[in-house]
């Protein structure tokens, strides 16, 4: 078959497909953006930054969100219940988060404060670390003593995205119980509110809140996600419909559209990139997903290589804080997060 005449729909079934891979890699991604930062501070900008108006993290997380509509919206589409949908959800993101959260709060923290180890424990924010992050209600990002020295005194950097990610599910949930993830017409009416919304505060300048504009730029990644999956039959997947994307992306550099032709870019590439290449590549499906483990556990870790070794550039954070993380995430992957997702199917099939 041409590949220019294969559709999404066709070759998007099942799992035998790059997505671990292609999260793994984002999630590499985010832990070698987040190395400037945690090196060198905040205000120091990361270098591709001037190539894409993003940084390499920002992409990374693009990639995520994209990943996410399409994955999240044909999980609703299967499940048997709304329950049932949630409970797949709590059980993917849960289990990691508290383990990690704990971890980080009462092994990490008592290891580097400088606090006397009574006085660490008696701190309120200590108490409220784990009931903020663990529910992501207000995420708590530092402790008390911990890396205060660092260039970057944050010991959980990377947790807030998952807030944003939990209110796309929300959004997922609502629009398929009005029936727009079935029916055209009616997704159609939901991408126009959608639209109207993104273009009135981009056009207008209209400020929002912090909380409002990350949601509103994080969704959009989503949202773009949902829509190939809705119109994953019509979609064809193809290297020059790439290149003829990434051209025009390049095109409108400069202009208030580059924002979001860079995210259809984005997830049009991440896709195609998932489903086309097969051969050696579907190898890494036997491993697990380490993603969101090494997600979780990088800027902790980043953070922990500055307080034992000191000043140091970003290459040498990323080396020696990556083989660190990928042993975390790889004992997270199959203690935690494997054991979870086979309690959901086995909840499920019993619900059935």
């Amino acid at each position: 078959m041409n590949e220019a005449m294969v559709f999404l729909g066709q070759v998007a079934d099942g799992r035998d497909n790059n997505l671990n891979l292609i999260r793994f890699l984002a999630a590499t991604a985010v832990l070698v953006s987040h190395a400037v930062p945690i090196t060198l501070g905040e205000t120091v900008a990361e270098p591709l930054e001037a190539v894409f108006g993003r940084s390499l993290g920002s992409v990374a997380v693009f990639i995520f969100f994209a990943i996410s509509g399409f994955l999240i919206s044909a999980s609703f589409v299967r499940s048997s219940s709304g329950g049932a949908f949630w409970r797949a959800r709590a059980l993917r993101i849960i289990p990691c988060l508290v383990v990690s959260v704990v971890l980080v709060g009462f092994v990490l923290g008592p290891a580097v404060t400088t606090l006397p180890l009574t006085d660490y424990l008696t701190q309120p924010k200590i108490w409220t670390f784990l009931p903020r992050n663990i529910l992501l209600a207000l995420p708590q990002y530092t402790l008390p003593g911990v890396f205060e020295t660092n260039p970057y005194p944050t010991v959980l950097g990377s947790i807030w995205t998952l807030v944003h990610e939990v209110g796309c599910y929300g959004m997922v949930f609502v629009l398929g119980l009005l029936g727009c993830l079935r029916t055209s017409n009616r997704m159609m009416l939901a991408l126009g509110a959608y639209a109207a919304f993104w273009a009135v505060t981009v056009f207008f300048d209209i400020p929002l809140h912090i909380k409002i504009e990350q949601f509103r730029l994080l969704s959009f990644p989503f949202i773009v996600g949902m829509v190939f999956h809705m119109w994953r039959d019509r979609i064809p997947l193809s290297i020059w419909g790439g290149a003829g994307l990434i051209f025009g992306t390049v095109l409108l550099r400069d202009t208030a559209l580059y924002t979001a032709v860079f995210v259809v870019t984005l997830a049009y590439v991440t896709l195609w990139a998932a489903f086309a290449p097969g051969g050696a590549l579907r190898v890494y499906n036997r491993v697990g997903d380490y993603s969101y483990g090494l997600y979780l556990y990088a800027f902790p870790i980043q953070g922990l290589v500055v307080w034992l070794w000191g000043p140091m550039t970003p290459g040498w954070n990323i080396l020696l804080a990556l083989p660190i993380t990928l042993i975390l995430s790889v004992l997270s992957w199959h203690l935690i997060e494997a054991p979870a997702l086979r309690l959901r199917k086995s909840v499920g099939r019993r619900a059935v």
